[in-house]
């Protein structure tokens, strides 16, 4: 059986094979990023799929990306449709977290941000040498949404709170070690693969990856020689602590990633440290639930215009000098970022 279809756009593509439903994120020019249209499409194919076939697998169109976030250009263009972009978006990410065929994304190339949320909470996640993971919200005064409040804390020690606080990037083999991809095959083999799983019976979905990928036992995770200095100093209780202790250690690494943080928005910082404290004792649905919160209070510049600076700073203007408010930690009070979790009108919540 075989039949493909596409978005009312075109920029996320529909194909069936033998009960096997393929996504195709199909916007190569903008590294796949997801839009509204895209999010709302998926979503619905999704639920149609969860009925009709015994697996999904979605991968990414071009030789360069999976999926490099949510369109975030669009979502500060206009408040109310930002938002609403953030609603599907996670909405669709839960409906991954919680769906009931096996789901398969194929992480062949740049993955961040909204890629990581299409895919990571699916069972599983193939990488390859072009996958490049990161979570750079932080870099245009966001926060690591998409559920990062639920993953990120549930990778081994502090890597998800380091990850999410420098932005660090993650490649290839690494992916898998650090826990984010779940097998690693070559980017010249996806199709093969591709074939094979279409011909594989869904309940040794399992066992066939676990024959067809790599054996990564013997290869080295980059970061091994540095989990003590990420275990001591993203295990105190605030980011200011945090920076405290990267630089008393005086490693380059630590130095390095101190750097970095503090290039980041200040109130960005505070928000996913607490994020990421509360995320960790959290479902997926809560996670969700709080981080569109957290987008809304973005979007409405509740306590600061830092998502709206970021964004053009980064990707609008390109100058990457943003001029951050509060410009430091030090300005950043408990109370403003606590407001920013506060719950929205019954009517306004998530509804997931």
């Amino acid at each position: 059986m075989y039949s493909a279809s596409a978005s009312p756009t075109d920029e996320v593509l529909f194909e069936m094979r033998n009960r096997v439903g393929i996504i195709t994120l199909n916007r190569p020019k903008v590294l796949n990023s997801l839009n509204t249209n895209m999010v709302k499409a998926i979503y619905s194919q999704l639920k149609e799929w969860e009925r009709k076939c015994t697996l999904v697998i979605v991968q990414g169109a071009g030789d360069k990306a999976f999926c490099a976030g949510g369109d975030v250009v669009f979502a500060t263009s206009n408040k109310e449709a930002g938002k609403d972009f953030f609603r599907h978006e996670y909405k669709m990410n839960y409906l991954i977290g919680t769906y009931r065929i096996p789901y398969i994304s194929l992480l062949d190339g740049v993955t961040m941000g909204g890629g990581v949320g299409i895919s990571v909470h699916g069972p599983y996640r193939v990488a390859t040498e072009k996958t490049l993971f990161a979570m750079p919200e932080t870099t245009i005064g966001l926060f690591p949404d998409v559920g990062g409040s639920y993953f990120l804390p549930r990778l081994d020690g502090r890597l998800g709170l380091f990850c999410a606080l420098s932005g660090y990037r993650l490649q290839g083999i690494d992916v898998v070690k650090a826990g984010v991809a779940t097998h690693y095959v070559s980017s010249s083999d996806i199709p093969k693969l591709i074939n094979k799983l279409v011909e594989t019976d869904p309940d040794y979905i399992g066992e066939f990856l676990n024959s067809f990928a790599l054996d990564l036992s013997k290869r080295r995770f980059t970061l091994d020689g540095f989990y003590t200095v990420i275990t001591n100093c993203f295990g105190v209780e605030s980011v200011e602590g945090i920076l405290h202790e990267l630089w008393k250690d005086g490693t380059e690494f630590a130095k390095s990633v101190a750097q970095e943080i503090q290039h980041q928005s200040p109130i960005s910082l505070k928000i996913t440290h607490k994020q990421l404290a509360l995320g960790a004792r959290l479902g997926l649905k809560e996670c969700l639930q709080m981080e569109y919160r957290l987008a809304c209070a973005a979007l409405d510049k509740k306590v600061s215009h830092d998502f709206y600076e970021g964004v053009r700073a980064l990707l609008i203007d390109k100058d990457r000098s943003p001029k951050w408010d509060p410009a430091t930690l030090d300005e950043v009070s408990d109370e403003m970022v606590n407001q920013c979790f506060q719950r929205l009108p019954e009517s306004e919540e998530l509804d997931i």
